[in-house]
């Protein structure tokens, strides 16, 4: 397997505004662990290996446990996700997929029993932060240690 390119250095603005997009997220108010659940699932939907490695890793050191790890793909069929975990999970993946549906009225409504308006936009801002860097990994071929 080979890097097809470093977007990194290939155009340094386009990465430091990644990484403004980055911050501006992770500063959101969110819980991190949320936050990096969001991440893993994201890029398990989008297919991008680099991504799920890294952010598998990073709720590891965080504590997460490795069954919830192992089980993310199967949110829906095990109870081991509180229910506003589940629907972010699920949220996650309508704005991921938006081709498919959108984002429908009852899972907006799911996810507003447990977030107010402004946490909405920031977990929209953090799904969408993701899918960006999801899209600069599987488009130049990232995958884990491709960078060391």
């Amino acid at each position: 397997m080979t890097l097809r390119m470093n977007h990194r250095s290939a155009n340094p603005n386009a990465f430091k505004s990644l990484l403004a997009l980055e911050q501006s997220a992770k500063n959101s108010g969110l819980d991190h662990k949320l936050y990096e659940l969001i991440k893993l699932r994201a890029s398990q939907v989008n297919g991008c290996s680099y991504c799920v490695d890294m952010h598998a890793k990073d709720l590891l050191s965080m504590g997460e446990s490795t069954e919830r790890l192992l089980l993310l793909p199967m949110w829906r069929e095990v109870p081991i996700y509180s229910e506003a975990e589940r629907a972010v999970l699920e949220l996650t993946e309508c704005v991921t997929k938006l081709h498919v549906a959108g984002v429908p009225d009852d899972v907006y409504a799911r996810v507003r029993e447990h977030f107010g308006e402004k946490e909405y936009v920031d977990l929209i801002l953090a799904i969408s932060t993701i899918n960006a860097w999801n899209r600069f990994g599987v488009s130049t071929g990232m995958f884990p240690g491709c960078f060391d």
